[in-house]
């Protein structure tokens, strides 16, 4: 089968793994009989420089003819001074919403072979398997009214407004309930409805679409006391549903679970076209040194080919030969530990590669 592929490799150490997860792409595309036609497109710092713009409209017009949006990562110091709506991640929050990319999808899901690398113990993090379904264009990174205004005495004031229609509750209520049917039948809705209005209709509504999921078993937990449990009990969850703000710091919070942010890939998905990235930042501080681990963005394509593609059995594939490579002992320098064999960036990406082929 052919595929166009709109890759966008992003500042910092982006262009590095982006080369790594093209390589495993292709890799894929040998042994399955899969042509990938790679289209590059422009977002955030890269952007700005080349383009003057974080977002340029040609760039959500090229990906919208293509089958799936492969992303690694934007922003660093070089463009932190510029206003907020010209920073690079204005360019990323701007392509989730061309693409009505309303759900994000971030696993946490234990290595056995790194469990060490965690801060937690042992017990604790052993056979972890979580996904975080995060509304992803809703809430208060998105509410109006927003912006620093001058009040009357003239003093500043920055507002920010959390609101949320029933409507886009539901639907991704209902994609979580979705992959929750397809796991292990248990869901989490993350809220602070003892507070918030808006957490009050995000949980009436949880229990209203519920009954529509008999099959599933539904608990609520306060934002807050979720943080907790995360870090005290993980293997207590399996799919989590959360508004944009509270699914961002817990993704962020279960990623570090297993042991390093370099490992963990994300979907945002629900609109024409998926979109597929590691979890991590550009790390400008390491970029061009070849030691970034680019594990995170071959998963991010792994993603890409479930969920994007629809190629189950090649996802798979490529989860498999991760795991392998790990398995015989070779590691970058974030998940490095005594006895293993530390290798650069590109080096993971080729054995990977081949192991893909000779699976």
């Amino acid at each position: 089968m052919e595929f166009n592929i709109s890759i966008m490799k992003g500042d910092g150490i982006g262009p590095e793994i982006m080369k790594e997860g093209i390589k495993v792409l292709d890799a894929i595309g040998e042994k399955f009989n899969h042509k990938f036609n790679y289209i590059e497109v422009y977002a955030g710092g890269c952007a700005i420089d080349k383009f003057g713009t974080p977002l340029p409209e040609e760039t959500i017009k090229r990906i919208l003819e293509t089958d799936a949006l492969l992303f690694s990562s934007v922003g660093g110091p070089k463009w932190e001074n510029l206003p907020h709506d010209k920073k690079p991640e204005a360019g990323l929050l701007g392509i989730r919403k061309a693409l009505n990319a309303f759900a994000n999808l971030r696993p946490a899901k234990a290595f056995n072979e790194l469990i060490d690398a965690s801060t937690l113990k042992r017990e604790v993090v052993k056979d972890i398997d979580i996904i975080i379904v995060r509304e992803l264009i809703g809430g208060i990174y998105f509410g109006k009214p927003k912006g620093i205004f001058n009040l009357p005495n003239g003093e500043k004031i920055g507002i920010n407004t959390l609101s949320y229609r029933k409507s886009e509750i539901e639907r991704i209520v209902r994609l979580a309930f979705d992959i929750a049917r397809k796991r292990r039948k248990k869901l989490t809705s993350i809220d602070k409805a003892n507070i918030l209005e808006s957490s009050q209709l995000w949980r009436d509504t949880v229990n209203e679409v519920s009954k529509e999921y008999t099959d599933v078993e539904v608990n609520h937990m306060y934002v807050d006391n979720a943080a907790m449990q995360l870090v005290r009990y993980p293997k207590q969850f399996d799919v989590i549903v959360a508004g944009n703000i509270f699914g961002d710091i817990l993704s962020d919070e279960a990623s570090m679970l297993t042991g390093s942010i370099g490992m963990l890939p994300s979907a945002s998905i629900g609109g024409p076209v998926g979109m597929f990235e590691p979890v991590h930042g550009s790390a400008p501080d390491i970029a061009g040194r070849g030691i970034a681990n680019p594990i995170a963005q071959i998963e991010a394509a792994a993603m890409m080919l479930r969920y994007g593609l629809n190629r189950e059995l090649e996802a798979q594939t490529v989860e498999r030969a991760v795991e392998f490579v790990l398995e015989k002992g070779y590691r970058t320098p974030d998940i490095m530990s005594a006895g293993k064999k530390q290798i650069n960036t590109q080096k993971m990406g080729d054995l990977i590669a081949e192991a893909i082929i000779r699976a």
